[in-house]
């Protein structure tokens, strides 16, 4: 084994023991959360690292660094996710590679994600990213759709043809009523989870809880956490 694969096998046994000992706690199965791990500004070497060791499910914030990692591990079996704000002219590219774009939060970016999805005859699921910290129904300061308007984009993304209603994110807000309650925060994404579910009953992901926070988000309910620190490490110069 090399000194890589070594390092990554034992950071993701300790998130993996974090994840599990949060699980007990709150009464649930491990089975019940699933760990998307964000290879962000590491190299496509680490994802084929994290394949062998059993990793499923990892996730990207920008194009230019995701597009030509995914295309050099197009052979293994990893579903992409795509976390970051989300430009329209990305659109394209990103729906070539990612399953799940969990950043969903504008009209706009609901007809460009319709329209790509249809034309190279692909489903794309879509989170719709929810943030805490905006007014009702305003956007977040890292993206995001207010509380006011989860519920009218949840209804255009489930007409939209070619996506598929996933469920909803958050990331934990700096600002904002909720800034430094995570627990908080979770538990009110939770509860737009189930009263979204109640006219869209499919759509029953929730994606909460980073390396910081994601035992908070498992208390809350979440059934995907999203860590990248604590299982890659924190690479020189990017503090």
């Amino acid at each position: 084994m090399t000194d890589r694969k070594a390092q990554l096998a034992g950071n993701l046994a300790k998130v993996e023991e974090r994840i599990t000992a949060a699980c007990t706690a709150a009464g649930r199965k491990r089975e019940e959360v699933t760990l998307i791990v964000v290879t962000k500004t590491y190299p496509a070497s680490d994802v084929r690292i994290l394949s062998e060791l059993g990793v499923r499910h990892v996730a990207e914030n920008r194009d230019q660094d995701a597009a030509p990692k995914a295309a050099a591990c197009s052979d293994l079996p990893l579903s992409w996710h795509f976390v970051g704000q989300l430009q329209t002219n990305k659109v394209r590219s990103v729906v070539g590679y990612a399953d799940v774009v969990q950043s969903v939060d504008r009209s706009r970016l609901v007809t460009a994600l319709s329209k790509e999805a249809v034309r190279v005859e692909r489903e794309v699921g879509c989170l719709l990213q929810v943030a805490l910290d905006a007014e009702e129904s305003g956007r977040g300061e890292r993206g995001g759709v207010g509380v006011g308007g989860v519920e009218e984009l949840a209804d255009l993304v489930e007409e939209a043809p070619g996506l598929r209603l996933d469920g909803l994110m958050t990331v934990a807000p700096l600002t904002g009523p909720y800034a430094g309650r995570q627990r908080d925060a979770f538990a009110r994404l939770m509860d737009l989870s189930t009263a979204m579910r109640r006219t869209h009953p499919a759509a029953n992901m929730v994606s909460a809880g980073m390396s910081a926070d994601l035992e908070q988000a498992v208390a809350a309910g979440a059934t995907h956490v999203r860590v990248g620190t604590a299982v890659l490490g924190v690479r020189p110069g990017l503090g």
